[in-house]
């Protein structure tokens, strides 16, 4: 995070809270100048990345919500968040790309390629 980030934070804005990855919340102290409402910004736990704002700070962020969501798993089928992992050596490659081996399904002779007088 860069200074002038911190700067602004810590005169401007006041904490609102933290979320299980560490980032933090913050909200503007005044209205935002032709914005009508307070600006709402995160501060993030390492690299920027916006994967990484779980769905009830995301509401809140973009004024959906009042107030964040409590934090709680309430189903069994939600899993834990993993990051983006496009453009990484976990990145998923369909059979047939290059990355994964370049070798495809062989196809079942029902193709004939097209040729121009034919």
């Amino acid at each position: 995070m860069s200074l002038m980030m911190r700067l602004t934070t810590a005169l401007s804005g006041r904490k609102i809270g933290t979320d299980r990855f560490g980032n933090s919340y913050h909200e503007s102290r005044r209205d935002y100048l032709q914005y009508g409402r307070k600006r709402r910004w995160v501060l993030f736990n390492g690299a920027a990345d916006p994967t990484k704002v779980p769905p009830e700070w995301h509401g809140w962020l973009h004024h959906t919500a009042a107030a964040p969501l409590p934090e709680t798993k309430l189903h069994a089928w939600q899993v834990e968040h993993r990051p983006n992992p496009t453009g990484t050596a976990l990145a998923w490659h369909p059979a047939g790309h290059d990355y994964s081996g370049g070798r495809r399904q062989v196809t079942t002779g029902d193709y004939e390629a097209w040729t121009p007088g034919s």
